[in-house]
């Protein structure tokens, strides 16, 4: 179990540190961790840094049923171009029978915080306890949200979990320049069924 004030050191150690330089210090810190994605616009960033150093790491896929077509076929080719070892988790319930029962309700409805919990916290809450991980790695970014503004490159999950985010000090621009760099691509055309807006939190993380 990490404390507060590891957190607090390894924020200040890593504060300029290179991604690689902060994924190679979490697989020191323990080597039982995943990497969480939902192929939104550059996760392909966070997905190619971490298998360039551990190629095997566990790719947790918690998808809503909810997305573009744009972006299942960006998953497919960046599954295959960097050989993923993804571990799909959808919700229990098909889109088509929620669809019937509440649809997707706006983000004021009393039926929400169910439909949140079903397409997406359900589905990751049980990626977890499958996978029991000791550190997460994941894409968040300061500017994205204010609770994301407040964690750090280092941060502790709702369950004691080293949550670590490698780029979170970079701008879309050095993203793009990462991107061309290694020759991936990127999409944007994404859709969160359980956010009406890009810097509201889905529950995942704050």
């Amino acid at each position: 179990m990490f404390t507060e004030k590891q957190i607090e050191v390894l924020n200040k150690d890593f504060q300029k540190a290179s991604p690689s330089e902060i994924i190679q210090k979490a697989f020191e810190l323990s080597g039982k961790a995943v990497v969480t994605t939902n192929f939104r616009p550059y996760e392909v960033a966070i997905l190619h840094a971490v298998s360039k150093i551990e190629a095997t790491i566990p790719v947790v896929w918690c998808d809503t049923g909810y997305n573009t077509p744009q972006t299942y076929k960006h998953a497919e080719e960046v599954i295959q171009s960097l050989a993923l070892n993804v571990s799909l988790y959808v919700p229990k319930q098909t889109v088509s029978h929620r669809d019937v029962v509440m649809g997707i309700p706006s983000v004021d409805a009393p039926e929400h915080a169910l439909f949140t919990e079903q397409v997406k916290l359900e589905p990751f809450k049980r990626a977890m306890d499958e996978h029991d991980p000791e550190v997460w790695f994941t894409n968040l970014r300061k500017g994205q949200t204010a609770f994301r503004d407040s964690i750090g490159i280092f941060s502790l999950s709702k369950a004691g979990v080293l949550k670590v985010s490698p780029f979170y000090f970079w701008t879309d621009k050095q993203l793009d320049a990462y991107l061309k760099t290694h020759g991936l691509k990127n999409e944007f055309k994404y859709f969160d069924p359980t956010k009406a807006l890009e810097n509201r939190e889905c529950g995942l993380h704050a």
